[in-house]
C-alpha cells in the first residue's frame, strides 16, 4: 500500500501537466510512449496466453495511427480509419508469409489486429480530443481523468472496506459490487465538482450522464484487462510502476473511458438537448 501511494505522489503533479497543460509535441509524446508500452505488455499477455501475435507488426501500426491522429486535431479523423483499415489489409496479407503454421493464422492475426485496436486506436484518440479544440478540449481531458481516478480510487477503497457481493469472481475475484457502485457515485461526484468550480459554463444535464458512462466504461475496461491477464495467468500486465503493476493496469479504464468521450461528444449534437 506505501509503495502505491507513493508512486502516486511522484506522478500525479506531471500527469496533470502532461493531460492539462504540455504542449501538442510533448502530449503526443507522452501517448505515443504509453500506447508502446501498452502495446508491449498486451503482447506479452498474449504469449504467456499462449497466441501468437506479430508485436512488429503491432508497434508500428500503433505509432503510425498515433501520427495520424495529430491531423486530426486540424481536420478530421478520416485519415486515421484510413489508415487502421489498411493496417488490418496488410496485417492479414503479409501473416500468409510470415505464418509457418496456417493453424495459427487466424488467431495471430486476430491477435495483432485487435491489440492495435485496443491498445493503439482507443488511446490515439485522446489527441484530437485535447487539441482540435484547445479550450474546451483541455477541460473535456482533465475531466476524463479524474472521472477514472476518482472512480478507481473509490472503488478500491470502499470495495475494500464494504466489499461483500463479487462484481465478477471468473475474472477478478476481489472487485465488488458495492465497490463498483462506490466507483461509479465518485466519478459523477468528482464531475460536479470539476464542473461546478472549474466550468462554470459546463452544462450539468450533459457532463453528468457523460461522466457516468466513462465511469462505467471505465470499469469494463478494467474487468476486459483482468481478463486477459487471467487467461495469460499473470496477476499484472508487468511490474513497472511499485504497487500498479504494468502500463496496462494502469490504463485498462481509459481504453474505454477515451472511445466512449470521443464517441459521445462526435454524436452531442444529435442529442435532444
Amino acid at each position: 500500500m506505501k509503495s502505491r501511494i507513493l508512486t502516486v505522489l511522484i506522478l500525479l503533479p506531471p500527469a496533470i501537466y502532461l493531460i492539462g497543460w504540455s504542449p501538442e509535441w510533448l502530449f503526443l509524446l507522452a501517448v505515443l510512449a504509453t500506447v508502446e508500452r501498452g502495446l508491449y505488455e498486451y503482447f506479452h499477455l498474449s504469449r504467456q496466453a499462449g497466441v501468437q501475435s506479430f508485436p512488429a507488426v503491432g508497434y508500428v501500426a500503433g505509432a503510425a495511427i498515433c501520427l495520424v491522429q495529430t491531423t486530426a486535431v486540424r481536420r478530421t479523423g478520416e485519415l486515421s480509419l484510413i489508415v487502421l483499415v489498411l493496417i488490418i489489409l496488410l496485417t492479414a496479407a503479409f501473416a500468409l508469409r510470415w505464418t509457418s503454421d496456417l493453424k495459427q493464422y487466424l488467431g495471430a492475426v486476430a491477435t495483432t489486429i485487435f491489440g492495435v485496436l485496443y491498445v493503439a486506436f482507443t488511446l490515439s484518440w485522446l489527441l484530437p480530443l485535447r487539441f482540435a479544440e484547445p479550450a474546451t478540449g483541455q477541460k473535456w481531458i482533465l475531466l476524463l481523468f479524474l472521472v477514472i481516478w476518482a472512480g478507481d480510487i473509490c472503488a478500491f477503497f470502499i470495495g475494500r472496506l464494504l466489499g461483500r457481493h463479487l462484481l465478477s469472481p471468473r475474472v477478478s475475484p476481489k472487485k465488488t459490487v458495492e465497490g463498483g457502485v462506490a466507483g461509479l457515485v465518485g466519478s459523477v461526484l468528482i464531475a460536479w465538482a470539476f464542473a461546478h468550480w472549474f466550468w462554470p459554463t459546463a452544462d450539468l444535464k450533459m457532463v453528468l450522464p457523460l461522466a457516468a458512462l466513462i465511469a462505467v466504461a471505465g470499469q469494463v475496461g478494467d474487468l476486459v484487462e483482468s481478463g486477459l491477464k487471467r487467461g495469460a495467468n499473470l496477476k499484472d500486465s508487468a511490474a513497472l510502476l511499485p504497487g500498479h503493476g504494468g502500463m496496462l493496469d494502469r490504463v485498462d479504464s481509459l481504453l474505454f473511458g477515451v472511445p466512449v468521450l470521443w464517441v459521445t461528444l462526435a454524436i452531442k449534437d444529435l442529442w435532444p438537448w
